[in-house]
């Protein structure tokens, strides 16, 4: 008979049975000699493991859309649990290095069409190289630009509610400098690297804790834009352009609400992009012009964004 007495009750063992269950134990050979083989065959199979466990599973095409979660959740509960929802997003070219760098280089570049010609070689790779060493150590002055940018948005928030921080692709380069103005001036930033074929390091100045590596650039470009208060894009290449435009294309058809977009460098964005001939073409209309302007200073920037915020009130 049972008994119902609640007083008699113990509570069972946390951990352990006292008296296993059936399946504890393997079917023994004395019943089935071959038993053991046919298990172990079962067991090895990669349709045993457990999911979270099974490497080629979860990067095989049937897990993507798990993966693309993933890879959105882990970014957006890091970026809540800092408190980051305000952020200014900063992009440019991960070549732009600091000018006693980009000098180093444009050195090394001369040095090696000079051995070119004096070895009696083909020197026109060589020279190609050097206008491009030459051309960057110019544009180096944007390095500075970006890292002033950087130190005076983490020093004065344009307006608004909760703390702005600098948000950039977490590389070198330009985003380095944006990283570093908000390190110089003891500020938050925050860095959302990618995941590439070859080695990526972060840059140093990114706050740890809030460096987020991605697998998909569609995931990453949504946590660039889920809290992006401005886009300041500096002179870049193929990354630079592609989040450029896709920022202008989400504001141009109303896909987001407009936010202040500005291109540092005036002189290189004219010549990179014709937005005049675009619209003298009738393929963008002339409104589609005023979606962003230029600035060539750190504090031009932060004054443009903060016109932009007492606009919206």
């Amino acid at each position: 008979m049972t008994d119902r007495t609640h007083s008699s009750k113990k509570p069972p063992p946390a951990a352990e049975r006292h008296e296993p269950l059936p399946g504890r134990n393997p079917k023994p050979p004395t019943d089935d000699p071959a038993a053991r083989d046919r298990l172990d065959a079962i067991m090895a199979s990669p349709s045993y493991r457990i999911a979270i466990d099974d490497d080629d599973f979860l990067e095989s095409p049937a897990a993507r859309g798990p993966r693309l979660q993933l890879d959105f959740l882990k970014a957006e509960a890091g970026l809540r649990n800092a408190g980051v929802d305000r952020c200014v997003v900063v992009f440019g070219s991960t070549r732009l290095c600091e000018p006693a760098a980009a000098k180093r280089r444009a050195d090394a570049a001369r040095r090696a069409v000079e051995f070119a010609r004096e070895s009696g070689q083909d020197a026109r790779a060589a020279e190609f190289a050097l206008k491009a060493a030459e051309n960057v150590l110019k544009l180096s002055r944007y390095y500075d630009v970006a890292r002033d940018f950087g130190r005076l948005a983490s020093l004065t928030d344009p307006g608004g509610p909760g703390k702005m921080r600098i948000m950039t692709g977490g590389g070198p380069g330009i985003m380095e400098a944006a990283n570093r103005g908000a390190f110089d001036a003891g500020g938050q930033s925050v860095g959302l690297n990618i995941h590439l074929p070859h080695e990526q390091y972060p840059n140093p100045y990114i706050t740890p804790g809030l460096c987020f590596q991605f697998h998909y650039f569609a995931m990453r470009k949504m946590h660039f834009l889920q809290r992006a208060v401005a886009l300041v894009a500096f002179p870049g290449g193929y990354g630079t352009f592609d989040e450029l435009f896709e920022v202008l294309t989400l504001s141009q058809t109303r896909t987001i609400k407009p936010i202040p977009i500005v291109l540092v460098g005036e002189a290189f964005w004219r010549g990179a992009v014709n937005f005049d001939f675009l619209a003298e073409q009738g393929v963008i209309d002339p409104e589609d012009r005023d979606l962003f302007w230029f600035a060539e200073t750190g504090q031009e920037i932060l004054d443009a964004i903060k016109r932009w915020e007492r606009g919206k009130s």
